[in-house]
């Protein structure tokens, strides 16, 4: 699964109506209200990177409100949870 943080800029007058529509777009696993030099916080999960292709450009620059982008890609994750879960394989065999 290839995980992109999207940083989004929106017409101040449609923050609430923009975000929803965001978070109803399918790939959109979370949408955030932030404050500072961005609007939103997209985190989105795809199969493949062609799917962002379509899903940032193709879908959310598309939305009304949206004014500009900034995509991040993640390539590793350092969670606490999922460190955990790693450390966590196997030991119920142990038992």
């Amino acid at each position: 699964m290839i995980k992109a943080i999207v940083m989004i800029q929106v017409n101040a007058d449609s923050i609430p109506e923009t975000a929803q529509a965001i978070a109803d777009v399918p790939g959109v696993t979370e949408v955030y209200s932030c404050a500072g030099d961005v609007d939103l916080i997209a985190i989105m999960g795809v199969p493949k990177h062609e799917d962002l292709a379509e899903l940032i450009p193709g879908r959310i620059s598309k939305i009304p409100g949206v004014v500009a982008t900034d995509t991040h890609i993640a390539f590793r994750s350092y969670s606490s949870q999922d460190t955990e879960a790693a450390f966590s394989i196997g030991s119920e065999d142990a038992d």
